[in-house]
């Protein structure tokens, strides 16, 4: 058995795109229209993950609500220096700015999607 994706509903695919491309260094890989709904999936790097974005039909016009059992996406980066600087440049701040979790070097930070969603930044010193 093989983990295929992780889907989220969004309200703005283009803020979504943006954010998950611009930041996360995703590439949209295909969309598919559905009957109510388009679905974009975007892949990492690495090929090794793929998140689906859904944009349905008809969107709440406040967005979709989370919820409580959603935890968040964690994503490992080289350098949460270099991140910090790119996502200063395009406009986003940091939910929790990196810090090192371990005392050992390996650094996390979190930053929220333009829906809500917690993503963790993990800069490890050994991968």
């Amino acid at each position: 058995m093989k983990f295929l994706h992780t889907m989220i509903r969004v309200k703005n695919i283009e803020e979504s795109l943006n954010f998950y491309t611009q930041v996360l260094n995703m590439q949209l890989e295909h969309r598919k229209r559905l009957d109510d709904c388009w679905l974009y999936f975007l892949t990492d790097e690495n090929n090794t993950c793929q998140i689906e974005l859904t944009v349905n039909d008809e969107t709440p016009e406040e967005g979709y609500v989370i919820g409580n059992g959603f935890g968040h996406f964690a994503f490992g980066v080289e350098s949460l220096d270099e991140i910090t600087k790119k996502i200063e440049n395009l406009g986003y701040s940091y939910l929790y700015p990196p810090f090192d979790l371990t005392g050992k070097g390996s650094k996390i930070a979190f930053i929220k999607d333009p829906d809500g969603y917690e993503i963790e930044l993990i800069e490890k010193v050994v991968w």
